[in-house]
């Protein structure tokens, strides 16, 4: 599996491990991995360590996990990004959305 959820042990925290090219091909999987499990999270860690490749597409569905977990107040965090991942989150201006590290 390509986009693998791992939930806290009390059920508000949420971790994605993105596999491979993060592109419109992971889109749904991306989305059931945080919609369809839990309706209220606290927290969600995008764990972008195995991640090749993220374009635009990957950009929105980062978006879109924003918009469900709370906008401008959620806590969302994009950690182990590759150096080429992190400059296309820099010159998104991601970096201003959600907290990478």
């Amino acid at each position: 599996m390509a986009v693998e959820s791992v939930f806290s042990q009390e059920g508000k925290k949420l971790t994605i491990k993105i596999r491979g090219r993060f592109d419109f091909g992971k889109h749904q999987e991306f989305r059931d991995a945080y919609e369809r499990q839990h309706p209220v999270l606290d927290s969600v860690v995008v764990d972008l360590k195995e991640a090749t490749y993220l374009d635009s597409s990957a950009l929105g569905m980062l978006l879109l996990l924003r918009d469900h977990v709370g906008g401008d107040d959620s806590d969302i965090r994009l950690v182990h990004a590759s150096d080429d991942v992190r400059k296309v989150l820099a010159i998104s201006n991601f970096d201003k959305l959600f907290d990478i590290s």
